[in-house]
């Protein structure tokens, strides 16, 4: 026969139990769904087009297998993303939460004038204005969207983008692992192009990426905002490259 001792043993477990499984507190999912959507290579702003110095480094034979593409789209996620793009990415989403356009323009500015090469410049600006005129399609009435447009000579690809998450519903994190997800999955597909590669090897690259994006999203959200750099020589000479590569399959 139980004890009161036991039977208040057991109702303990019985609590812990259903307490670990009750699932993570998660995003609603509009919010998830639209996030989703934001990353999805099929969003039409044209970023399935650009291989971001991939393709000269192809041509060059610096990537000529899984591994090598693998290592190169790591390391610019983690030198380059990491380090410009994603806090840019923050920062431009708690300027336009807390509605303050002047700081808005001025990080757009900063990746204007941060831009390596010509094509980095034009896949940044005409991302961004697609971009903007697929908010403006969503949000017609509001007024850091009419901003956006306004913005010359175009808008930057990050500021729209933390524009669009933060109209999504998400929140400062998720949008990072947003566009750190959806930048990732562009340059393995320009990879299965170029090299070229198979399915498979795709795959195993984007399960190495999804291992790598969030401390480079958690890393990135720890900068200081006089630590944002764009600083890749190596890249910007491969971009410069492509501009005059004599075949190429991709805009950059």
């Amino acid at each position: 026969m139980a004890t009161s001792t036991d039977r208040a043993a057991t109702t303990t477990t019985v609590t812990v139990a259903t307490a670990t499984e009750l699932p993570p507190a998660a995003l609603p999912a509009p919010t998830l769904l639209r996030l989703m959507w934001l990353a999805s290579p099929a969003l039409p702003v044209g970023g399935f087009s650009y291989s971001e110095g991939l393709e000269a480094a192809v041509d060059a034979g610096r990537v000529h297998d899984e591994a090598s593409a693998a290592s190169w789209v790591l390391d610019q996620l983690k030198l380059a993303l990491g380090r410009s793009e994603l806090p840019l990415v923050a920062q431009a989403w708690a300027a336009w939460q807390q509605a303050d356009l002047p700081r808005a323009a001025a990080l757009n500015d900063w990746v204007r004038c941060t831009r390596e090469s010509s094509e980095f410049r034009q896949q940044t600006e005409q991302m961004g204005r697609s971009l903007c005129e697929w908010l403006r399609q969503r949000a017609p009435d509001d007024e850091r969207v009419a901003f956006l447009s306004r913005l010359k000579p175009a808008p930057a690809w990050p500021v729209a983008f933390a524009l669009a998450t933060l109209l999504a519903g998400a929140p400062v994190r998720d949008a990072l692992l947003a566009c750190a997800f959806g930048w990732t999955e562009n340059m393995v597909q320009a990879a299965l192009k170029a090299v070229p590669l198979g399915q498979s090897a795709g795959q195993r690259m984007l399960d190495q990426a999804v291992q790598a994006i969030e401390p480079v999203v958690d890393a990135a959200l720890a900068l200081p905002d006089d630590a944002r750099q764009a600083f890749t020589p190596m890249l910007a000479i491969a971009s410069a490259q492509h501009e005059a590569q004599y075949s190429r399959l991709f805009r950059s």
